[in-house]
């Protein structure tokens, strides 16, 4: 053997096997046989229900809580307020070293006031979901109703009575982005754009809501939380902090969770409320939220308000941006990404895909009392990519130029890079340009304009069709040089994975990355399989648990495929290496003549002789006098994997719709998108990732909005009034794929965020299109019938 120890290269990507190829989702089989877990599955013997009682007021002084009459109701077991000493001390706290930020604890269930509609105030535990339930109702709570703040420009601007009291002016976080003298260049600018644009409210909505199960061992020492977590690590910290317990005292269980999208990665109330619960009774509590309950109280997102100007050459160069975004984040800031997520992203990300030299953005977020908002599927970024293209569509109509044209212009490209954008984010896409050039190929963008000239040369009157563009760019599987956060006591950029072959030759990987739906275990699979040189089928894939794993940071900011994949291959590729240095032993043969074969080391010039990796294993637990002279027993390997660097995934998109004049109604006919998802690990599943994304997308745009009245009640609560996208309202959806390698491990770009970033402009800009012989601009969200037909009343009443 050689004096150095034999290690494969770490730094080539995953390649060959099952890596690339289309391997069906092995989770789907037991999902669809109705075996899955999920937390509504979890049930302990002796198990306890907990409902909540909620505020029905937005803004209130909280005067008395009577529990009299709940606790003698049937069934009910104990009965809590935020006065109760086992709970007067818990608060959650998003904690944030932005000097800006301002901390506003909330209390698990409020004391003194209440700040926005469905905030807890008490909670009923009985022996039955229903027997909660009804007694919930008894309690009675007296209320002294204070000023209400729902509009984020309003709070600013008249922020009396405010949310907090050490936030005077409702602004809890602030900041300001600044490069070159925007000011000066939009004075010297041939065009001047001033505009006001405005997103709409809504939120994930996903088809199992939230819950937890929460029970401690006999001794009280250990807590055990079943909970619909994306970040179970996270999680666990901070259950830890407000419990008063060390990590290793919390063990966090995340089964089968039926759809995360953002709003599962943060800490509630309940889950707090709950594992108290428990501590306090000593038998497991459990709690599923009602519909009703996750739209009033889940996080909310995407309620922005931009004031922005703009200067542009006369040939559609552009020059500046000087813009001020009132991000309405809701009543408190929560952990633990902090009311700073959305606002500050936003800020940080607007130019996109964009060259611009001089850029200045006032990004302030508001507190109001509404739900509190947090990260939701492509956290900002649509919103931002709404402002910018239809920035770039209402200037290519002022300059005569096509929208093609004016984005071509501005557009980063391979020449330009490396791109350091004026918020000092370094671009490494090279595609931008490719991107929309197949976008436009697939939409026959000439050929529709064709047809288009026609109908409205045919004096077509009732049904308009238009045509919209949107560029955009992901930054995906962030480093810790470009951490997810706002400056947050912990960085996000490193992700763990364990990879053990047993005696018998079965193989696990434990990752620290957890799912929600988009096939990981599938995914993860093929990394490990496809290192080892076995089939997908011998790889089990554990995930979401953190007695299993030491660490992981979790699924967010489309992170999974890129560092989840790298810390699989380096610790796939660590037991194989440990494993030819086995195999070379017992073969007497060097471990660099050796290649593995469907489980089989053989050498090169002998693929019949050879040794399975099972009897490797073998060797290594149960007969380590056979191994080589120094070497540790046992065949498993852990490691971490961290970028760096996050890497930009680059999309274009464009719609196709059909406007009827009578009624306002938008009929989205096509959607196309092409996006550079690097290499890929399983094409069937980026592509469902992307179709996904891309149907949220449309939801957004046209439908989806939380809908507040002046007192801050919700009127958009239940799915008779929020109308989500479903299935007969998708358009067809017709994909496109570039494959540039990014700058990391396996050459990965992230996609699970990226197609809902340009539905909102797309849509709009085609709408735009389809009404531009009346002279209409529409630059708020959703893009309801409503709202087109008034803005089409308006426009046919001009003289």
């Amino acid at each position: 053997m050689a004096d150095e120890p034999f290690r494969l290269d770490e730094t080539t990507p995953t390649e060959g096997g099952p890596f690339g190829k289309p391997v069906p989702r092995r989770e789907d089989s037991r999902l669809l046989q109705g075996r899955g877990r999920y937390i509504a599955n979890v049930r302990y013997d002796g198990q306890l229900a907990v409902a909540f009682v909620r505020s029905p007021v937005a803004h209130a002084r909280i005067i008395s809580v009577d529990v009299s009459a709940a606790r003698q109701a049937p069934g009910v077991v104990d009965v809590v307020t935020g006065a109760d000493p086992d709970f007067a001390d818990l608060a959650l706290v998003a904690e944030s070293a932005l000097q800006t930020h301002v901390n506003t604890p909330q209390m698990v269930l409020a004391t003194g006031k209440v700040r926005y509609q469905g905030e807890a105030v008490a909670a009923v535990v009985a022996t039955t979901p229903a027997a909660a339930t009804d007694a919930a109702e008894l309690v009675d709570v007296a209320y002294d109703e204070l000023q209400v703040h729902v509009d984020a420009v309003a709070a600013a601007t008249d922020p009396s009575e405010p949310v907090h009291d050490i936030a005077p002016d409702n602004l809890i976080v602030t900041r300001t982005f600044d490069a070159g003298d925007a000011d000066a260049a939009i004075v010297g600018s041939h065009l001047v754009l001033e505009r006001h644009y405005r997103t709409n409210r809504h939120g994930a909505t996903p088809m199992e809501g939230r819950g937890a199960v929460a029970v401690w061992n006999r001794e009280g020492t250990k807590l055990t939380l079943h909970a619909t977590s994306q970040v179970p690590y996270l999680h666990r910290a901070g259950m830890a902090k407000v419990l008063g317990v060390a990590d290793s005292a919390v063990r966090m269980v995340v089964g089968d969770v039926g759809g995360g999208f953002g709003i599962k990665g943060a800490l509630y109330p309940e889950d707090v409320v709950v594992s108290q619960l428990a501590r306090r009774l000593g038998c497991p509590v459990g709690w599923v939220e009602t519909r009703s309950e996750h739209m009033a109280t889940a996080l909310h997102a995407r309620d922005h308000q931009y004031s922005l100007r703009a200067g542009f050459e006369a040939d559609g160069t552009l020059v500046a941006i000087d813009a001020v975004l009132h991000a309405n984040v809701g009543a408190y800031s929560s952990p633990p990404w902090t009311a700073g997520i959305e606002p500050l992203m936003a800020g940080g990300l607007l130019t996109g895909p964009y060259k611009l030299s001089h850029y200045h953005c006032e990004v302030l977020g508001v507190a109001t009392n509404t739900t509190p908002t947090g990260p939701y599927r492509g956290v900002a970024r649509p919103a931002t990519v709404f402002v910018m293209e239809r920035l770039l569509d209402d200037a290519a109509a002022e300059l005569g130029l096509d929208p093609l044209d004016i984005r071509r212009r501005n557009l980063v490209a391979p020449d330009d890079l490396p791109y350091t954008a004026p918020t000092r984010l370094v671009h490494d896409s090279r595609t931008y340009l490719d991107c929309l050039d197949q976008a436009v190929e697939l939409i026959d963008y000439d050929g529709f304009r064709t047809h288009q000239a026609q109908a409205r040369a045919a004096g077509v009157e009732r049904r308009a069709l238009g045509i919209g563009f949107a560029c955009y760019n992901e930054l995906t599987g962030l480093g810790q040089k470009a951490s997810a956060g706002p400056r947050l006591p912990f960085r996000t950029g490193h992700e763990s994975a364990e990879v053990r072959v047993d005696p018998s030759g079965a193989i696990t990987a434990a990752m620290g990355v957890t799912s929600q739906g988009q096939g990981l275990e599938t995914t993860m699979a093929q990394v490990v399989a496809a290192e080892l040189g076995v089939g997908v089928e011998q790889v089990t894939v554990e995930m979401g648990d953190t007695d299993r794993i030491s660490f992981g940071m979790g699924a967010f900011a489309s992170r999974q495929g890129v560092i989840g994949s790298g810390a699989a291959t380096l610790a796939a590729r660590a037991v194989l290496t440990k494993a030819l240095v086995i195999a070379a032993h017992l073969l007497e043969a060097e471990p660099d003549w050796l290649s593995i074969d469907d489980g089989f080391i053989h050498t090169q010039d002998a693929p019949a002789v050879g040794i399975t990796l099972g009897e490797v294993a073998h060797v290594a637990y149960f007969e380590p006098h056979r191994l080589p002279p120094g070497l540790e027993p046992g065949l498993e390997a852990m490691r971490f994997y961290d970028p760096m660097t996050g890497t930009f995934a680059a999309g274009a998109q464009a719609a196709v719709v059909e406007v009827d004049l009578d009624t306002g109604e938008v009929e989205v006919q096509r959607i196309v998108c092409v996006e550079d998802t690097g290499r890929v690990i399983n094409p069937m599943i980026v592509e469902g990732q992307m179709h996904g994304a891309i149907a949220q997308g449309v939801g957004g745009a046209l439908y989806e909005h939380f809908v507040y009245d002046a007192d801050g009640q919700l009127h958009s609560g239940t799915f008779m009034d929020y109308l989500a996208i479903t299935a007969d309202r998708m358009p067809s959806i017709e994909l496109g794929h570039i494959a540039d390698p990014a700058h990391n491990l396996n050459q990965i770009r992230g996609v699970g965020e990226g197609g809902t970033l340009g539905p909102y402009a797309a849509i709009a800009n085609a709408v735009c299109d389809a009404l531009a012989p009346l002279g209409i601009s529409i630059d708020e969200l959703p893009l309801s019938p409503a709202r087109i037909h008034a803005a089409i009343a308006a426009a046919r009443s001009q003289p």
